[in-house]
């Protein structure tokens, strides 16, 4: 089998691709009979190939993932304003317009300029997660770890789940200003786990624990949940999807982008409904497991472990890194990633981020032998990804080598646009050697992927043994 006939799952599977068009568009009136692409036509009207037509897919999914953090960013410079934040903001901007433009009908078809706008929206992406990433500091202070109460809840109940810590922090403050905070308890969810590590939350004695996992399980968890439920960002499960639904869709609320039929908006803020209902609603029951999570580790807090890292790496106590991260999806196929992290070696260090460290974010790694340095380090949200590149730059300029000299080996899940613009970071940063998974994008044919591979040697991984076999026997 070859690698390509791998990523799409074998010749059963290329037997299926085959029944679909390998490349599609009908954005123009020159657009063939049911769009260019529908009845087996390689190239469109216009004269765009597949490879370029799917590009440009590539160009518009990392817009998406670029848009969503730049409205976390944008709310939290409200807060805080910033000129250089704002030149940042605009240049930003000026990258997601330009690159629209690009895939206009009859605008550009030269491989090599889709490539270099690829890296502009890469550059992008590494601009707006350090932006948010500051705003997110700079509001709410800088995450110190801490241990984090798991499925243990009691009193009356707010369960969210997202990524939006501005939103979070303002209904804590509302609830404060109405002197419940010792009637209503805050929980957690899936991406919202990291909030327990900023000061200016964790201050709020409220806010009390972790609830479930990685956004996919929230069906059963809010079916189970007795309090009120909120989604202020992706991901949420819509009726259409889960019967399941329907058991706390009167007690479901969305805030802001985030919407589903039979749902309560939060609008402009007012938080008030939302704490009146849950005031209404019985104490939450169900809950009561001695299990503990660890988060907290920001980029900038584990800056501040250099010295003692450094000296670990000198005398071999540290031998490697390892980023396992991203975005978590239903399906067995993703315990590839427990069981990695499980055959880490005790002199290796497990950097993550995003909701895929629930997949093994239960074991307790303990720290690296001879030392006191954590063999887990959570830098928190899928926009604290940039946090691990920090960390790597950090340690090759006092090693004096480049990153790519630094024993670190990368396997990434994705699911949705925002970790596609994180790879497109990460490949403008010039960083090789990844492994993404569990399934290759489909919006990416042949011709890209051997690009990636021999320009980034991008992989898709495949098995442990073969694909990280000799690092974890070294």
């Amino acid at each position: 089998m070859g690698l390509f006939d791998f990523l799409s799952g074998g010749d059963k599977a290329s037997s299926q691709r085959d029944c679909h068009p390998k490349m599609f568009c009908y954005q123009c009136e020159m657009s063939m009979p049911e769009g260019c692409g529908a009845h087996g036509q390689e190239k469109g009207t216009c004269g765009k190939t597949a490879t370029k037509a799917r590009l440009q897919d590539l160009m518009v999914f990392g817009l998406k993932g670029l848009s969503a953090y730049r409205e976390h960013a944008r709310e939290l410079m409200d807060m805080n304003p910033n000129n250089e934040d704002l030149k940042t903001l605009i240049e930003i901007d000026d990258v997601m317009s330009e690159t629209l433009y690009f895939t206009l009908t009859n605008v550009n078809f030269n491989f090599d300029e889709h490539i270099a706008q690829l890296m502009k929206i890469g550059e992008a992406g590494v601009k707006v997660m350090d932006l948010l990433s500051g705003g997110h500091t700079n509001t709410l202070g800088v995450p110190t770890p801490v241990e984090v109460t798991q499925n243990k809840a009691e009193g009356k109940g707010i369960l969210i789940s997202g990524h939006n810590l501005d939103m979070l922090h303002k209904l804590l403050q509302r609830i404060e200003e109405r002197g419940l905070s010792d009637k209503i308890n805050v929980y957690t969810h899936s991406e919202m786990l990291p909030a327990h590590a900023y000061p200016e939350l964790r201050k709020f004695k409220n806010l009390k624990g972790n609830i479930g996992g990685a956004w996919f399980d929230q069906t059963d968890v809010f079916s189970k949940w007795n309090g009120t439920c909120v989604v202020n960002t992706n991901c949420i499960v819509p009726p259409e999807k889960s019967k399941k639904v329907a058991n706390y869709i009167d007690r479901l609320y969305t805030y802001k982008i985030v919407g589903v039929e039979g749902a309560k908006k939060i609008e402009n803020d007012n938080f008030d409904p939302l704490i009146d209902q849950t005031l209404s609603l019985p104490d939450v029951d169900g809950f009561d497991s001695d299990e503990k999570l660890v988060t907290g580790h920001h980029y900038k807090t584990i800056l501040t472990l250099a010295p003692a890292i450094l000296d670990a790496i000198k005398s071999g106590k540290i031998k490697r890194f390892w980023v396992i991260a991203g975005c978590d999806a239903p399906g067995k196929s993703r315990n590839y990633f427990r069981e990695l992290a499980e055959r880490v070696p005790q002199d290796h260090v497990i950097i993550t981020s995003s909701c895929g460290k629930f997949r093994f974010n239960d074991i307790d790694f303990g720290t690296v032998p001879g030392t006191e340095i954590p063999r887990y380090l959570d830098l928190g949200q899928c926009n604290d990804s940039n946090g691990a590149v920090h960390i790597a730059i950090a340690l090759a300029e006092a090693l004096g080598v480049t990153i790519h000299d630094l024993p670190i080996s990368i396997a990434l899940m994705w699911m949705e646009q925002k970790a596609v613009l994180i790879l497109l970071a990460l490949l403008y940063l010039g960083i090789k050697d990844i492994y993404i998974g569990v399934n290759a994008p489909q919006f990416v044919n042949e011709d890209i992927f051997n690009f990636l591979n021999e320009q980034f040697n991008l992989n898709v991984i495949s098995d442990i043994d073969k694909d990280f076999g000799a690092v974890l026997a070294q």
